[in-house]
């Protein structure tokens, strides 16, 4: 979410909400977006807005649709124990800034035994004392150092990380990580 202090929290508790009301509608991620965008558009006197990036898993396939508005890139390990990538999407505009965006989506394959990591822009964003940022190359070094770890251990190597890296410098922004392994059927 752009903006700090209350409003901001406001604005993503709302967004949040549209957007899962958007969503138990039905419909694709690009659907879901679109539809997300007019409901916040329609009454954002503040010029805020928020990044999403939202997928839909097919769990008995593997098939993930997936659509990007304006959020960090997904990174995916392609096979089993192989390496993290960054998946360059196509980007929409985020979520509140111009209403009449259509959204479009993508599609991966999950196979079984491999990760998916999302993260926001803190990660990546995360700035030491002399002002230099973590990035994305340093995030996929750490994880590519155990590309079999658990989702739980794989979100400590990066916050480890991270924080080592920041060591007592000031943040401006929050970190939030996500990993899922398929399993598969």
């Amino acid at each position: 979410v752009s903006g700090k202090g209350e409003p901001a929290a406001l604005f993503m508790m709302a967004s949040k909400i549209i957007l899962q009301s958007c969503a138990m509608l039905g419909g694709s991620p690009a659907e879901i977006l679109t539809k997300t965008n007019e409901a916040i558009c329609s009454n954002n006197q503040e010029e805020l807005f928020v990044t999403v990036w939202l997928g839909i898993l097919e769990i008995s396939t593997g098939k993930l649709t997936a659509a990007n508005a304006g959020h960090e890139y997904p990174v995916l390990q392609k096979t089993p124990g192989g390496p993290f990538e960054t998946v360059k999407d196509k980007h929409g505009l985020v979520i509140g800034a111009m209403p009449g965006i259509e959204y479009k989506e993508y599609e991966l394959q999950l196979e079984p035994d491999t990760r998916l990591f999302l993260y926001t822009d803190g990660v990546p964003e995360a700035t030491d004392a002399k002002e230099n940022m973590f990035g994305t190359e340093r995030m996929l070094a750490v994880l590519n150092e155990e590309p079999e770890a658990a989702p739980s251990r794989v979100l400590q190597n990066v916050r480890r990380a991270v924080d080592g890296f920041v060591k007592n410098a000031e943040q401006f922004d929050d970190l939030t990580m996500l990993c899922l392994l398929y399993k598969g059927k």
